[in-house]
């Protein structure tokens, strides 16, 4: 298994192996051993999966607050995504940057985002699904969103704002400023 730290160490990309031969392939996609090493140790207790019909569809950039706060290792299992995870740590020094992926059925890698990050996506093809392990239950109450292009993080997203296809909630979603104290940085 590949893994990689990215610009803020927190996030991981991990890219495990596929054997391939003239039946197709198999992959062995998550270990607890191998994800422990890579030092991604929390338990899973969800599996969720989207299907996008559209290139273009902006999911995010979403959260759960304490007690449900949410860790998240998300792979693409048909078309491509572009990845985002946005440091909302309060007291954290990469607090507000943002950090990118992209993860295709075709690159095979996934991306752990840790709690306290802000998670979204942009797809890059139609018909993608993304297939992701969360380390805690949904809860509707503990849900809260920043608006994907908010200014305030300027996040280079490979789309503009026209071809977004958005839902009516994240349409409305607040600025990052609304975030402050969400999550609190601990060493």
């Amino acid at each position: 298994m590949k893994v990689e730290r990215l610009a803020i160490p927190d996030v991981i990309l991990v890219t495990p192996p596929r054997f391939s031969d003239n039946r197709g392939f198999f992959s062995e996609t998550y270990n607890l051993d191998r994800m422990t090493e890579a030092g991604i140790n929390l338990p899973f207790v969800q599996d969720n999966q989207s299907l996008s019909c559209e290139k273009g569809v902006v999911r995010g950039l979403h959260c759960q607050l304490a007690p449900y706060e949410q860790g998240k290792l998300v792979r693409v299992t048909r078309g491509a995504i572009w990845d985002v995870a946005v440091d909302a740590r309060t007291g954290s020094p990469t607090y507000g940057q943002w950090v990118a992926a992209e993860l295709s059925a075709e690159n095979w890698s996934q991306l752990w985002v840790p709690p306290g990050f802000l998670h979204g996506f942009v797809t890059l093809e139609e018909n993608t699904e993304v297939q992701y392990k969360c380390t805690s239950l949904y809860s509707k109450v503990s849900e809260r969103a920043v608006i994907w292009n908010c200014l305030d993080l300027n996040i280079d997203w490979p789309i503009s704002e026209e071809e977004a296809v958005l839902s009516d909630k994240d349409k409305v979603a607040p600025h990052f400023s609304a975030a402050k104290g969400w999550f609190s940085y601990e060493k």
